[in-house]
């Protein structure tokens, strides 16, 4: 990956992690999934470093950035990321986010809409849709942090099993830096996956406060996609100006089970934008 450097800045009172491709380009900020850091983003860095500076941050507990014993929320880790954003001294950069990435983009977008030139979304999870379930959320709490801490047991060669197994589709780009994120990951990120963390966000007016051009990228239900059409929709009634992109064949992890059509599509939309700058 032709990387300029990697360090620390100060966002939001804690510090995060970056590594950034660099040059004299448009930027584009990339934000991962849970338990994922930035070096998820890795091959599509490759794919989009020699016409985009990439920046990919490590969320709060993640990664390299500091561990915090709560501030899993979207509300603020938007605030961590548009922090990121200005230490960075970043114009108007497009924002691409996975799952918790993409939440915290469309919170960000809303908050802080004179941040973001465009948002691309993978396969968020729908909060806005969705009316939590307080048993069910501590029941999932508890689960993903026994989940998180049984991955973090194993060895990088066991991870790496372990995703070829589950994932053998993946390509090998993929799984070392996924294992990579699993041995780093704190089990405290947990609480993400608990639906009352949303709450801190009114979505309805949050989402409609979002005022640059935006994409959801969508895949396969059937095969562990998160967002349903009917999610979508619903986000369109309060994001009139998103575009939405179907890719078949893939779960929620889109770009790693369909490369070569995922990063069509982002291609295809970071060309509009350019063609209408």
């Amino acid at each position: 990956m032709p990387t300029n450097r990697s360090g620390d800045v100060e966002a939001n009172g804690i510090r995060l992690h970056f590594v950034r491709t660099g040059g004299d380009k448009p930027a584009i900020v990339l934000a991962h999934g849970v338990t994922d850091d930035g070096l998820c983003w890795t091959p599509v860095a490759d794919e989009l470093a020699s016409t985009y500076d990439i920046i990919m941050v490590d969320a709060r507990g993640h990664g390299r950035s500091e561990l915090t014993d709560g501030g899993y929320d979207p509300a603020t880790q938007a605030a961590d990321l548009n922090g990121a954003v200005a230490a960075l001294g970043l114009q108007k950069p497009v924002l691409l986010g996975h799952s918790m990435g993409a939440m915290t983009l469309l919170a960000l977008a809303g908050i802080y809409p004179n941040t973001p030139r465009a948002i691309l979304l993978e396969d968020p999870p729908a909060f806005w849709a969705v009316r939590p379930d307080e048993e069910s959320d501590r029941s999932r709490r508890q689960n993903r942090r026994a989940r998180i801490a049984e991955l973090k047991s194993k060895t990088r060669e066991e991870l790496i099993d372990v995703a070829r197994e589950q994932h053998p589709s993946w390509s090998d780009a993929e799984i070392g830096p996924w294992a990579d994120a699993k041995l780093r990951v704190s089990p405290k990120v947990a609480s993400v996956f608990v639906r009352d963390s949303a709450r801190v966000v009114d979505w309805q007016a949050t989402l409609r406060s979002i005022t640059c051009p935006a994409l959801a990228i969508t895949a396969d239900v059937e095969r562990g996609a998160l967002l349903t059409p009917e999610a979508v929709a619903s986000l369109q009634e309060l994001v009139p100006q998103l575009e939405t992109a179907h890719i078949a064949g893939a779960g929620h992890s889109i770009r790693r089970e369909q490369f070569a059509a995922y990063m069509n599509v982002v291609r295809d939309f970071l060309a509009k934008l350019a063609a209408t700058a």
